[in-house]
């Protein structure tokens, strides 16, 4: 009796493994940070808000901590360039969060403040984000070490590693 057929497709009575991810994977540093970037925003969405971005509310609270700034000057504190933050910004404004005005002395220059709308949504969701920071940083295994510093550290040490010519 012949065997039959092997379509490509799995027995319906077993199931479908998933792979491990492979060790040159594992072992490479940006595998570790996207992973840990998909896990933060599921983390984000489920959590905090699934409307309102992880980039929107640092925007935010950028405007908050520096009312009446351009939003030029604002990209860098918040890691973004200058044309995600224009549009990102105008996202904000169509939404009512905040108010971006002419600089009275450049009129390419927006000045950004927070509605009161803005300020009441940022209040809400700053407290969900701050519990969930508390449920990402303390899971017990990481000692004495300040994760958050650590990672912002990271950040830094990756961002002047991206702006060299050339690596020795």
């Amino acid at each position: 009796m012949a065997e039959p057929a092997r379509t490509g497709r799995h027995r319906e009575d077993t199931a479908a493994v998933t792979p491990a991810p492979p060790s040159d994977l594992l072992a490479a540093p940006g595998y570790g940070a996207r992973r840990l970037y998909q896990a933060y925003l599921a983390a984000w969405n489920r959590h905090v808000d699934p409307v309102l971005t992880g980039p929107q509310f640092a925007v935010l609270s950028a405007v908050r901590a520096y009312p009446g700034s351009d939003q030029s000057s604002l990209a860098g504190a918040v890691a973004l360039d200058t044309s995600t933050m224009a549009d990102l910004c105008r996202r904000l404004e169509r939404r009512g969060l905040i108010r971006r005005v002419e600089s009275p002395h450049d009129a390419r220059r927006k000045l950004l403040s927070l509605t009161d709308e803005g300020k009441t949504t940022l209040s809400q969701v700053n407290r969900r984000a701050r519990r969930l920071d508390k449920a990402l940083l303390d899971d017990g295994t990481a000692g004495d070490i300040d994760t958050a510093a650590l990672l912002n550290a990271l950040g830094t040490h990756w961002e002047r590693i991206a702006s060299v010519e050339k690596l020795r």
